[in-house]
């Protein structure tokens, strides 16, 4: 890979799908080399130990593979859509391409912007219902001491006119939970 990427970069959602996908075909791999040296083997305790490996390595490999499935369908939003949103970072602090899940939805957020006012949260998802989202991610913010002021928005224009009404964040008294956040936020991303 040329570029690493993290939790909250641009491109990262691409860049951890071909992670998972290399894993999960390695897993794949050595399930068949597995079950295919038990054919190689005349002794019944190789093959019973071959077997068992090959069952116990489904596991893992099940385990990479059903997050990949869940936001297989979830792409990196376009570049144009980077541009116009990167401008804003010297306002506040702009994770990218989260995927955030609750028991209920799996939350595709292509931009959220961490403020001393708010976290604003684009997801591009209709599935989602907004407000129980909001509820879900204020109740997590509750329980972490952080304030309640998550707001789910799913309209581009609407995610624009709230990213210009923002004041910069030099004009809020700094008392670290923007930071606090982002990190919250990554850690509740798949």
């Amino acid at each position: 890979m040329k570029h690493r990427r993290k939790k909250g970069e641009y491109g990262y959602r691409i860049y951890h799908r071909r992670i998972q996908l290399g894993e999960v075909l390695f897993g794949v791999l050595m399930i068949l080399i597995q079950l295919g040296a038990r054919q190689l083997t005349g002794s019944q305790a190789t093959k019973n130990i071959l077997t068992v490996m090959a069952i116990l390595s489904v596991l893992p490999t099940a385990n990479v593979a059903s997050p990949l499935l869940a936001a297989w369908k979830y792409k990196t939003p376009s570049k144009e859509f980077f541009a116009r949103v990167s401008v804003y970072e010297k306002k506040c602090p702009i994770l990218y391409d989260l995927i955030l899940t609750s028991k209920e939805a799996v939350m595709p957020v292509d931009a959220a912007a961490v403020h001393p006012t708010g976290v604003y949260l684009y997801c591009t998802s209709r599935k989602v219902d907004g407000k129980k989202a909001e509820r879900f991610f204020n109740d997590i913010f509750t329980a972490h001491r952080l304030d309640p002021h998550v707001h789910m928005i799913q309209d581009e224009k609407a995610f624009f006119q709230r990213l210009n009404s923002l004041k910069p964040m030099e004009e809020y008294e700094d008392d670290g939970s923007v930071d606090y956040t982002q990190e919250l936020l990554k850690q509740l991303s798949m």
